[in-house]
């Protein structure tokens, strides 16, 4: 048999296996009719992995007894025999039941046994019929069981989609190896859809749905994306009102106890980490507030087992928010484990989990940054936009981002092309990328002028961007351009930034404008180094982390609501993935200034 068969084979049997796994431990703990010591000691086997001779007492029973006693016990002797792996056993046990002879809670398990083994035998029409029912009327220590047949089903079906979404909405209620087995399927079953499928379904969903996170993993790992939903909450955090004694208090505030942040403090990132663990220690001395919690921290290591080492240490030592860990990885691997105390990971995972009930993940995404580069040129009525950008993992991502949203939105792309690190000649990439939205000159010499309903989208350091700018306009290109933070080398550089002249990108608010209750930008930048360039986006966010901790269970439970944050105005989903909406700035002779209207409170929709 050639390989590829055999491996075939050999998964279809590891889906067999593992679906009988989850549905064991899915079993509903049924009451049985203990009114005998024959009845007690065939519960005690079973309870203790005995379950053949389970299941021969239960049909022993079942032929010394009568009506609906013999029915009740043929019923447990099938559920211990499918338990077992026995499906062929548990078929023959129902098929003497008669069903008027049970009550409606041993009906509806006999239907969950039944449907089992039509799937078994290839009947995924009787299957879905015997679990056509009313989903309220099922009782909860059968619902996870139910849900797992009904995704089933409706993969047998070949409604692929539909038996995704039932998982994705399984996934909250699993834990342990079922919960992996269950996302190994949504992907698996997700996979087998095409791009196109994938986004015509995801724009029908809420965007509550819980299988949206998985659509956006899948399209990902294609080097797809889907437009994102840019928050535009209505009400800050923090408005002071009255309590019972007539006092006022910040409304949703409540702060914690003990504090733990996680963060790499050694080896590639560490500076990365110096920055974030400066700027939460900056806002924690700001916040004149008595209720200040304590504050440890831990070494995350290099790896995710030494990242869990220190949430386990930090567990230990009493903390009741830990912040961190810093890597994807790491994040991805915690978001896997049960969570004694909540977290607000400072970054994405980048394998679609998303956070546990009552946590949240924060992190400074080039996704956003594209996707808000987009919203802006539409709204300022740029319709068609040239696409350049580096050749590295984080403007690839802006980049996709950017058209997954400006196309979404009715934008169009009329040009795109990737900058080598070592290419400093960049004709060619301008030619392919842009040259459809310049008018042709209209004498010799003349410059061409772009149309008014066209832009330029750049994901890109500055150095490349300060060589980019000024050979656009030696090809004759005229258009705006609007870039990501990353454009921005986050400190005065006059001479060498007067090229980026006219560029809009989106920001920090800190890094242009004082932010409510932190410390000032030009103050702090003198005592801490970790503040000046790049570093001072990182410092902004190590604020907002520690700003985000007493509200965070407010944001959760209220969408409506953002944070004013030095990152930007932050607001969660329901997810529990927290949002930036960006500043933006606009190089004017050599310094990155504000645009007008840009710190202004978030628009109401």
């Amino acid at each position: 048999m050639p390989f590829s068969a055999r491996l075939s084979n050999c998964l279809k049997l590891l889906i067999v296996l593992t679906a009988l796994s989850l549905g064991a431990c899915m079993s509903s703990d049924p009451m049985t009719r203990a009114d005998s010591p024959q009845a007690r000691q065939a519960e005690q086997l079973a309870s203790e992995g005995d379950l053949d001779a389970a299941a021969r007492q239960f049909l022993a029973l079942a032929e010394g007894s009568s009506g609906s006693a013999s029915a009740h016990y043929r019923l447990r002797a099938a559920e211990v025999l499918r338990e077992n792996g026995d499906l062929d056993g548990a078929a023959r046990a129902i098929s003497e039941i008669r069903r008027n002879r049970l009550d409606a809670d041993e009906s509806f398990r006999l239907d969950l046994i039944d449907a089992e083994v039509s799937l078994k035998r290839g009947d995924a029409e009787r299957a879905s019929m015997l679990l056509a029912t009313n989903e309220d009327s099922i009782p909860a220590r059968l619902r996870l069981r139910y849900s797992e047949l009904r995704a089933r089903t409706a993969n047998a079906r070949g409604d692929r989609f539909a038996a995704a979404r039932i998982r994705a909405t399984l996934d909250a209620e699993l834990d342990g190896h079922d919960r992996d087995i269950n996302r190994e399927q949504i992907t698996e079953l997700l996979g087998t859809l095409d791009d196109a499928t994938l986004k015509g379904r995801a724009y029908s969903l809420r965007p509550d749905d819980a299988l949206l996170p998985w659509i956006e993993q899948a399209l990902k790992l294609r080097g797809q994306m889907l437009p994102r939903d840019v928050p535009r909450p209505q009400r800050p955090v923090g408005t002071l009102i009255p309590n019972a004694d007539n006092d006022l208090r910040r409304e949703g505030f409540h702060a914690p106890r003990q504090v733990a942040l996680i963060l790499p403090l050694n080896g590639p990132v560490a500076g990365v980490s110096q920055s974030i663990l400066d700027g939460f220690f900056a806002a924690y001395f700001s916040d004149d507030s008595r209720e200040r919690p304590q504050l440890r921290t831990y070494d995350a290591g290099k790896s995710p087992e030494d990242a869990l080492a220190a949430y386990a240490q930090a567990v230990a030592d009493g903390a009741d928010f830990i912040v961190g860990p810093l890597l994807r990885e790491a994040v991805g691997t915690l978001f896997r484990q049960p969570l004694p105390v909540r977290v607000l990971a400072l970054n994405h995972p980048d394998t679609g989990e998303v956070p546990p009930p009552g946590s949240a993940e924060f992190g400074l995404l080039p996704d956003a940054e594209g996707a808000q580069a987009a919203e802006r040129m539409l709204s300022l009525g740029i319709t068609r936009a040239a696409l350049i950008a580096a050749q590295t993992d984080w403007a690839e991502r802006a980049g996709r981002a950017f058209r997954a949203q400006f196309e979404s939105r009715g934008g169009s792309i009329v040009g795109e092309s990737r900058l080598a690190e070592s290419a400093f000649n960049y004709k060619a990439e301008i030619l392919q990328a842009a040259s459809a939205i310049a008018d042709s000159s209209t004498g010799e010499g003349s410059a061409r002028i772009a149309p008014a309903d066209a832009g330029i989208f750049i994901s890109m350091r500055p150095q490349q961007a300060r060589l980019l700018l000024p050979q656009l306009k030696l090809a004759g290109i005229n258009a705006p351009v609007f870039a990501t933070s990353h454009v921005n080398a986050g400190e005065l550089n006059v001479a060498l930034d007067r090229d980026l002249n006219g560029v809009e990108f989106c920001d920090a608010t800190w890094l242009f404008s004082p932010v409510a209750a932190r410390p000032e930008r030009s103050a702090i930048s003198r005592e801490l180094a970790s503040a000046n360039g790049v570093g001072g986006r990182l410092f902004a966010f190590g604020m907002d982390a520690y700003a985000l901790l007493p509200y965070m269970d407010w944001l959760l439970a209220h969408p409506e609501t953002y944070l004013d944050g030095a990152s930007g105005q932050l607001a969660v989903d329901s997810f529990g993935r927290i949002h930036r909406v960006l500043t933006w700035a606009r190089f004017v002779d050599g310094v990155a200034q504000p645009v007008q209207g840009a710190l202004d409170p978030l628009p109401i929709e």
